[in-house]
């Protein structure tokens, strides 16, 4: 294990109470996509926002890192619906003022190896259908009846954040209207749905070929996110310019603008409760901050199985709540250097999606049963090859990155050990499941054998210890049907002055969250003062 250097991305202030200023009208933990976005339009709307992340760097799952002269992002591989004006790239703009820029992928921004054949994704929307036919040209009619599933889709999502931002009262009012907007099919399970279109199981693999981006294959997980996701990217894939670690470094100067700050190394040990009431939080190092406003974008699970004090978790209820959902599935990353540019390797600027054939529930049985069963995915993404200024910041070089999943209960028994310093049966079993993935790639891409000059692995404990996911989950809660009808899963909690944002009360990924953050503003100062904002947004 390489020893860790200082980063040029590292961003954020580092914490001391000496750097606090004397009150905050708000406090975040966490400084993901949620609790940023949340920090940042209280900020525009005037309040003073302190946000608090535990990790060296803020940013959540869109940080950067440097290593060896190289640089990965972690969980920002690509981001869809950017490369015109839509909600999401006002949405970005706005939080950036304008900062933030984006480089298109390839036309063919996915690309899904499945057993012995190929399929691909084009961008554009009836481009993506025609490619579609073109794969698989009897079943036209099967392929326009699914693009005409998603077309009703983009209401119901609508209608499913506005019910989030909803009380109870509001929900019960309007619920003939919810529901008129959200048709049955939403909720039921992906592979239920395709296969009443069409029973060409490599039609509904290709269709599924994105699945490790919500982390649930098709029998599994809930069709209204499969269609969020399929949405998202059918314009296809963009990168931001400079890294991901730019999202987090254009979003904080609108926080500090308003004299709010974003800390790291900062660690919250309890949100503090008093008489019911939250009334701040108790830093690791002892130190209460307090507002009677805190905004929890550190997880579900951190919140109240970690966070609150357990006996008003379970008062609150949500401890019996909590035990409807479960955690999303927890990954290997392995991150590469060479000492080639992606343009001398022939590097794409496309995702390659790999698995061993088309029954991926199939595959991830076999997997969490027997680890040396092949991978149900393997995700392989070239990040070097999709950011126009990587050369500027590091000439000469490229990098690959590979994510995988991995049961969190095979590296459970290492969980209380330190990072870098889990003894040689953890790296055994980390090298060997990375050489397994080497394996794939160069299968893939065999013109880097050979050219590897630095690679390292992550596994759900590294997830655990660098983002405080207690069980290296990737997506927070996963995407079932169960989950994305669970109604306590909002904003408002029934602790006066908590609050939630982040993936959790939404869905999956960092637009997820970046609109999640929107709802919790919009839960907190009421749509009256966040209407001007919005249509400022939007206008």
């Amino acid at each position: 294990m390489a020893k860790m250097k200082p980063s040029t991305l590292r961003i954020g202030n580092r914490y001391r109470p000496s750097r606090l200023a004397s009150e905050y009208d708000a406090v975040v933990i966490g400084s993901g996509m949620g609790g940023l976005t949340t920090a940042a339009m209280l900020s525009d709307l005037g309040r003073k926002v302190c946000v608090l992340e535990q990790h060296y760097t803020a940013g959540g799952y869109t940080h950067s890192y440097e290593r060896n002269g190289y640089e990965w992002d972690v969980g920002v591989h690509y981001i869809g619906d950017v490369g015109a004006q839509t909600r999401t790239r006002k949405m970005f703009d706005y939080l950036s003022d304008g900062e933030l820029k984006w480089a298109p992928m390839d036309a063919e921004y996915d690309r899904f190896y499945v057993g012995d054949k190929v399929f691909n994704a084009i961008a554009g929307k009836q481009e993506f259908r025609e490619n579609l036919v073109r794969q698989f040209p009897a079943e036209a009619v099967a392929i326009d009846a699914y693009i005409e599933l998603l077309s009703k889709v983009g209401g119901a999502l609508s209608a499913f954040g506005m019910a989030r931002a909803m009380g109870p009262l509001q929900q019960t009012l309007l619920s003939p209207y919810l529901k008129w907007k959200s048709p049955d099919f939403l909720y039921r399970k992906t592979w239920d749905v395709l296969s009443e279109l069409t029973s060409n199981q490599d039609l509904i693999a290709v269709i599924c070929g994105q699945w490790g981006d919500m982390g649930l294959p098709p029998k599994q997980s809930t069709f209204l996110v499969h269609a969020m996701i399929a949405r998202h990217y059918l314009h296809g894939g963009f990168y931001p310019v400079g890294g991901s670690w730019k999202i987090a470094d254009s979003v904080i100067p609108k926080i500090q603008a308003a004299g709010g700050e974003v800390f790291t190394y900062a660690r919250v040990d309890e949100i503090v409760v008093e008489n019911d009431t939250v009334s701040g939080v108790r830093m690791k190092d002892g130190h209460v901050i307090e507002c009677g406003c805190v905004i929890s974008s550190a997880g579900i699970e951190n919140t109240f199985n970690q966070l609150l004090p357990e006996q008003v978790a379970e008062r609150s209820g949500y401890k019996r709540k909590m035990q409807d959902v479960e955690p999303s599935f927890a990954h290997l990353g392995m991150y590469i250097g060479l000492k080639h540019t992606a343009e001398e390797l022939g590097l794409p600027k496309t995702n390659f999606w790999i698995y061993p054939d088309n029954d991926y529930d199939g595959a991830v049985e076999k997997f969490i049963a027997d680890r040396g069963q092949p991978f149900p995915v393997v995700y392989v993404s070239f990040p070097s090859a999709k950011d126009p200024d990587y050369l500027n910041r590091h000439p000469g070089t490229a990098t690959i990155e590979i994510v995988a999943p991995a049961p969190y209960k095979w590296f459970a028994e290492w969980r209380d050990k330190t990072w870098g310093k889990r003894g040689d049966d953890y790296e055994v079993l980390k090298s060997a499941l990375g050489e397994r993935l080497l394996d794939v790639l160069y299968d893939k891409v065999p013109e880097v054998r050979g050219k590897i000059d630095y690679f390292e692995i992550s596994t759900p404990l590294s997830t655990d210890w660098f983002g405080g996911y207690q069980h290296g989950e990737l997506y927070g809660l996963s995407h079932t049907p169960e989950r994305m009808q669970q109604k306590w899963l909002r904003p408002k909690t029934t602790i006066p002055g908590l609050w939630l944002t982040g993936q959790d009360i939404l869905t999956c990924g960092v637009t997820g969250a970046m609109m999640a953050g929107m709802l919790t503003t919009t839960s907190i100062v009421g749509m009256r003062k966040m209407a001007p904002l919005m249509k400022r947004i939007y206008s």
